[in-house]
Formats: structure tokens, C-alpha cells, sequence
């Protein structure tokens, strides 16, 4: 399979994912349906189906209007999100195939959105899978928990999405690299790989270029939010838990002004 990042609004992300042998392909929040038909066409792809992550305009906004240029397209959405323009909507667990050899596994991740869904991505062997974390896992940061508790947070974070192979390659929904780098150091100052990755990210964000995609062992690596489980970050935040932790660093985030 092939992954193209589409740039949209300010600081959103869009995914065409495209199955090789068939070009056939799906698109990730195409909240500007345009932009990802034009990057489809040069692609000689076929979009055949929508995964939208979670009901926020910026990521279902391009539903409808998809919808109407693409007659027949499929519109994926969480069950317990009420997501714009949706056709078919997906539980935890269920799976989605595309082309000949993609295959899609939908997560709930609650929290940032009571249905917000994460899709595992896999396709031949020796091509590691991805995930689309819409905006409940950033590089380096979490979504804000709008809808949820630091409860489903944690399970969505450190349990559903810190459990996939490490070799994951994660795209996220926006663009919040640096800015959650930055603050990671203010938990981890003495993280040498936090202070690597921030030195990278500030050099492609100069070169215009995306920070995406990560892996789930770089997260486990550098992201203050799915390491609560250690002891060493708990204590940092004066925490008894890898819960508290969250919901701590998740408060400090929110009121930082880095």
C-alpha cells in the first residue's frame, strides 16, 4: 500500500491510502475533498471509501461534499460519533477491506469524541502496518478530552494504540509536532530522544516539510502521555498513577502557553 499525506486547513491532515495492485483507494478526513481528488487523480487512484475518525468539522467536514463529486462512495464512522454524510457505521473490532491486500481494523479510541475511531492499517508482509490516530494520539501529545474521562484516555492511548507493534507507523490529524515536543520537555527535560526529536521536527517545520508519520515505539519513546505507566514519570508529576499522571499532564498542557 501507498500512503500520501494531503495538507488541509491550516495545520490538518488528510491520507490517501492506495492499494497497489488495484489502485483502489481510501481516504482519512478528506475535509477538503478536492485537495485529496486532485492527489487521488495524479496517483491514477480510485477513491473508494472514507474513514473518518471522529464528528469535529475539520475531519467530517468533507463528507457531504465528497459525497456528491464520488456517487456511491462508502462513508465510514464511529457507531457512537454522529458523524456527518457517514453510510456504514463501525464498531471495535470490525474490518474493512480494500483493493486486494489492504485490510482496515476499526478501534475505538474514546475520549477526545465518545466515537472517535482509529483505523489499523495493514497490507502484505514485510510492509510495516499504520495507524490513523485522527486526534487522539499527536506526535508527541494527546487530543484534548473533550468528551471523555483521563479513565478513556488512558485505555485508548496506553492500552489500544501502546499495544500495536512497535514498527506501527502512526499519522496523526494535525500538524502539533513541535508545539508537543516543546512541551514534553517541561515533563522530561533530561530525555535525550525528546531533545533529538524536537531538534528534527524544528528542521523540517523550517523546511516546510511534515513531521508525520511516527511510530509506535517512537511514542513509547517520546510522548509524556502514553509513558505514564512509568514510575519515573508519575513521580515527576507527583502522581500515584499511570491515570492521575495522565489526567496531570493533560491539565498541564492545556494551561501551558509555550
Amino acid at each position: 500500500m501507498k500512503i500520501h499525506h494531503v495538507p488541509c486547513l491550516e495545520d490538518n491532515y488528510s491520507y490517501l491510502i492506495i492499494d497497489e495492485s488495484t489502485k483502489e483507494a481510501a481516504v482519512v478526513d478528506p475535509v477538503e475533498p478536492e485537495k485529496v481528488l486532485e492527489v487521488a487523480q495524479q496517483q491514477g487512484a480510485l477513491i473508494k471509501l472514507v474513514l473518518t475518525t471522529h464528528h469535529h468539522w475539520d475531519h467530517a467536514g468533507g463528507n457531504e461534499k465528497l459525497k456528491q463529486i464520488v456517487p456511491g462512495i462508502k462513508v465510514y464512522g464511529g457507531s457512537k460519533d454522529n458523524v456527518k454524510g457517514c453510510t456504514d457505521s463501525v464498531e471495535n473490532g470490525d474490518k474493512i477491506s480494500l483493493g486486494a491486500d489492504v485490510n482496515i481494523l476499526a478501534l475505538h479510541t474514546p475520549c477526545h469524541t465518545k466515537g472517535h475511531i482509529s483505523y489499523y492499517v495493514n497490507s502484505k508482509e514485510g510492509e510495516d502496518p499504520a495507524v490513523f490516530t485522527g486526534d487522539t494520539l499527536f506526535i508527541a501529545g494527546c487530543g484534548k478530552f473533550f468528551e471523555g474521562t483521563a479513565e478513556q484516555m488512558y485505555q485508548s492511548l496506553c492500552v489500544t494504540l501502546g499495544s500495536l507493534p512497535k514498527p506501527t507507523r502512526v499519522y496523526c490529524g494535525h500538524e502539533y509536532t513541535v508545539k508537543n515536543l516543546q512541551f514534553a520537555l517541561t515533563i522530561e527535560p533530561e530525555n535525550v530522544k525528546i531533545q533529538q526529536k524536537l531538534s528534527w521536527a524544528q528542521q523540517q517545520h523550517q523546511a516546510g516539510l511534515p513531521t508525520i508519520p511516527s511510530t509506535i515505539e517512537d511514542e513509547l519513546e517520546t510522548n509524556p502521555f502514553i509513558r505514564v505507566d512509568l514510575p519515573e514519570i508519575q513521580e515527576k508529576v507527583s502522581s500515584q498513577s499511570a491515570v492521575d499522571a495522565l489526567r496531570e499532564i493533560r491539565h498541564r498542557k492545556d494551561n501551558w502557553r509555550g
